[in-house]
């Protein structure tokens, strides 16, 4: 098992266990965190799971596909360097964990 942090605006981190290959999406509906929208449930189509991936988690994670680039455009918040789709973020085999941030707001 490797752990997701989810860091909320206002700084709260709720840390869960998630098992590798399970979307970082799915991993914070079955927790309830907050912000996490996830309106389309996860088919890369309306950028409510919008998340900022810790600089330093960026490298274990692959390269963003067209879709999600694009739907990254669409983000109620802005987007950032290291903003990701959590619905398209798989948790690697081989990881001690991600962080994310969740932001401000996703509608």
């Amino acid at each position: 098992m490797s752990k997701i942090s989810y860091i909320q605006p206002d700084g709260n981190v709720l840390a869960v266990d998630a098992a590798p290959g399970t979307s970082v999406m799915h991993v914070a509906l079955v927790n309830d965190v907050l912000g996490i929208v996830a309106e389309c449930g996860g088919n890369t189509m309306c950028a409510t799971c919008h998340v900022y991936v810790d600089a330093g988690d960026l490298v274990q994670l692959p390269e963003m596909e067209g879709d999600e680039d694009a739907m990254l455009d669409c983000t109620a918040s802005p987007r950032e360097p290291n903003s990701r789709l959590s619905c398209q973020i798989k948790v690697p085999a081989e990881s001690a964990g991600i962080t994310v941030r969740v932001p401000e707001r996703q509608v």
